[in-house]
């Protein structure tokens, strides 16, 4: 122990020193517990509830032709009902299917019992693409039959927001599509110039015969921190060392006093003038 911490370390054991850092802890332990709740209103808040997407919800109301895919309307399973148009059924290469590469068949459903508007259906999936070509000719065939009787289809599946296109490389093939995005879908169906259309599109939950279902697990729950909230435990913890190092001043700043104390009255003994 040095020379120069004896006097602070007697100045601590003082009852008056003991008495200030008895409080200052108070004061500290104080602070600390409204950091923690701070801490814990951060956690708090950034759970985010689970919403029921597995349970099949009517797809009127969910969203609007036209606008934005709401989050909440993200990753739900739904049930809608419409029109197949025959013709407008194209391939989207590069699908995963369980980690498998592979070829989504993507139909258009003019949507029946919600605001009109067109919505791609994604029919389901093959690892080979002539495979995926035959079941599009097929299901061509069977809704260009079903158009003449205005039958109505219903679709459960999973409702997904639409993705971005792809440009394809310099060695690809223009006419090809590797993701569902309607704003190019609706360059390719048959006369649909400004017509109403839903910026997403439905995984269907039962395959188009020929194909297999597209794994579409639901959607992960993900939260972000109150990072406001943290900000605010921080300064509670900031305050708490404060108070601990404000006490600690007051004691060295005593031992000074206290010094210079002891070295006028000493001068003062002395005869010496005091500066």
């Amino acid at each position: 122990m040095s020379t120069a911490s004896r006097p602070v370390l007697r100045m601590m054991v003082r009852p008056r020193w003991i008495a200030a850092l008895v409080l200052a802890l108070a004061v500290a332990a104080a602070f600390a517990l409204l950091g923690q709740w701070q801490v814990e209103r951060a956690v708090e808040q950034a759970v985010v509830a689970d919403r029921p997407t597995e349970e099949v919800r009517p797809f009127d109301g969910l969203v609007e032709p036209d606008e934005p895919t709401p989050q909440s309307a993200t990753g739900q399973r739904v049930e809608v009902a419409g029109t197949w148009v025959a013709g407008d059924t194209v391939l989207v290469d590069g699908r995963l299917n369980d980690g498998t590469p592979g070829t989504w068949v993507v139909a258009h459903l003019e949507v029946a019992d919600a605001p009109a508007g067109g919505l791609p259906v994604a029919l389901g999936w093959a690892e080979e693409r002539a495979d995926a070509e035959a079941a599009l000719e097929r299901f061509d065939a069977e809704a260009g039959a079903a158009a003449g009787a205005d039958e109505a289809v219903t679709v459960t599946g999973r409702f997904l927001p639409s993705e971005a296109p792809m440009l394809p490389g310099d060695d690809a093939d223009p006419q090809r599509m590797q993701t569902v995005a309607v704003a190019q879908l609706i360059n390719v169906w048959e006369g649909y110039d400004d017509r109403p259309v839903y910026f997403g599109y439905v995984t269907a939950a039962e395959p188009f015969e020929g194909l297999e279902a597209i794994v579409s697990p639901p959607p992960e729950q993900t939260a972000e921190l109150n990072w406001l909230n943290v900000f605010y435990a921080v300064e509670w913890v900031v305050f708490a060392a404060f108070a601990i190092y404000l006490w600690y001043r007051l004691v060295r700043d005593a031992v000074e006093r206290e010094r210079e104390e002891a070295e006028q009255a000493a001068n003062a003994s002395a005869g010496t003038p005091v500066a």
